[in-house]
């Protein structure tokens, strides 16, 4: 081991996991990491699975746990990693998700603009500076500018930490049993070639497990019918609101999110982003929707209070993208049942598709060692055939008649 133990963590998927001494011990206990907490692992997909209430908190502890199992099983294996750079890669699977907002991906570009990966930068170079550079080598690994490649791969490629943990996880809390992986077999298949990590030939089967496990889960779970159309209605909640606050209309709201609804431009991460982003969690969301549920206007007073009474909207899936006529033929029908506005009519019917990529053999494939000692890509070994499995589905989403009440 690296390491001395500060603290143990009863997990429910892992058994009992080993908080480190030190550094690692500190940003666990620093107010940034402990907002996870109040951060939804999978949005709102307790709606469909009720036990799927875990945070990203629950996910970044994980991820260190398997980090620290894999650090061990490439020691073993006499792979050159210092303290240092194990230090290092902790805290960047640790950090990983921290530049998550409120609902996770839900509203990632709805409230800031940024992607979370560009969020979880600013609060790791927050911290690196707080602690006088400590963090230097973990923003590197992170960043994918450390010299030892293999050492991002664990944080960020198609076979990484973070993806064992989210479906092993996410599996576990949904129910949904396709999503389980053999994460500990793949952890200790894992070696280093030339610089990069790769798995060696008896692991195959279960990276191919993880694989499907993953498409599996994304259909089942993360892009689930009713999942999809609840997040839809939250995206299109906070739009509207957005809009009416720039407008001049006040809520009672939480200020940190008054300040991103308000907000006309979000490019630029700041301190003054930063210092709000940090303040906002899942707790701001739920108060706000109260709040939007005796609103005078009509599509955000319907959005919000459908979200708190779990009145999930229809939502049409095709392969192809909806006709033009399909969308006004029901925001007319939708106008004439609530007697509203045009505008406010287009505000409960939207559209809008989503895709999921099974794996790519164009950007880092996964490697395997053969017992020959020849590396191969993934896709040159399986006994499937392994492309670019890009599906795109379009959808139509809008209130279900039988739900329609006087607003």
């Amino acid at each position: 081991m690296f390491f001395k133990i500060k603290k143990i963590i009863n997990d429910p998927v892992y058994g009992i996991i080993n908080i480190p001494d030190g550094l690692i011990f500190e940003i666990f206990e620093h107010p940034d990491f402990q907002r996870l907490r109040r951060i939804s692992q999978v949005g709102l997909t307790n709606y469909v699975y009720p036990g799927a209430n875990h945070t990203r908190f629950h996910h970044a502890l994980g991820a260190m746990h398997l980090c620290i199992e894999a650090l061990e099983t490439l020691r073993i294996k006499g792979i050159d990693i210092t303290k240092e750079e194990a230090t290092g890669l902790i805290l960047a699977i640790l950090l990983h998700d921290v530049g998550h907002g409120p609902f996770s991906h839900v509203l990632e570009h709805t409230l800031t603009g940024q992607h979370h990966e560009s969020m979880t930068l600013a609060i790791m170079n927050k911290l690196n500076k707080e602690k006088d550079g400590a963090l230097d080598t973990a923003i590197q690994i992170f960043s994918n500018a450390y010299p030892k490649k293999f050492l991002h791969q664990l944080v960020s490629g198609q076979l990484d930490l973070d993806r064992m943990d989210y479906l092993n996880r996410d599996s576990f809390f949904t129910g949904v049993a396709e999503g389980k992986i053999g994460y500990d077999r793949i952890i200790k298949m894992m070696t280093v070639v030339d610089n990069s990590l790769v798995v060696e030939e008896k692991g195959i089967y279960s990276v191919e497990n993880f694989l499907m496990a993953r498409r599996l889960m994304y259909w089942q779970v993360y892009l689930h019918k009713t999942v999809l159309a609840s997040e839809q209605m939250l995206i299109q909640c906070l739009k509207r609101a957005s809009i009416l606050c720039k407008s001049g209309m006040k809520f009672n709201i939480s200020e940190h999110l008054t300040y991103f609804l308000e907000s006309k431009d979000k490019r630029t991460i700041n301190s003054e982003l930063i210092s709000h982003f940090l303040q906002l969690d899942d707790y701001d969301l739920w108060w706000a929707l109260k709040q939007f549920s005796k609103n005078e206007d009509p599509s955000l007073k319907f959005l919000s209070n459908a979200l708190l009474d779990r009145r999930i909207f229809k939502i049409q899936m095709s392969k192809w993208p909806i006709e033009e006529s399909n969308i006004n033929e029901i925001k007319d029908d939708i106008k004439k049942k609530l007697d509203i506005t045009e505008e406010d009519a287009s505000n409960l019917v939207f559209v809008g598709s989503e895709s999921n990529e099974m794996y790519n053999i164009t950007k880092d494939e996964i490697m395997v060692r053969l017992k020959n000692g020849k590396v191969l890509p993934f896709s040159q070994v399986s006994d499937y055939p392994i492309g670019n499995t890009v599906v795109q589905k379009y959808f139509l989403c809008y209130p279900k008649l039988s739900y329609i009440a006087e607003v």
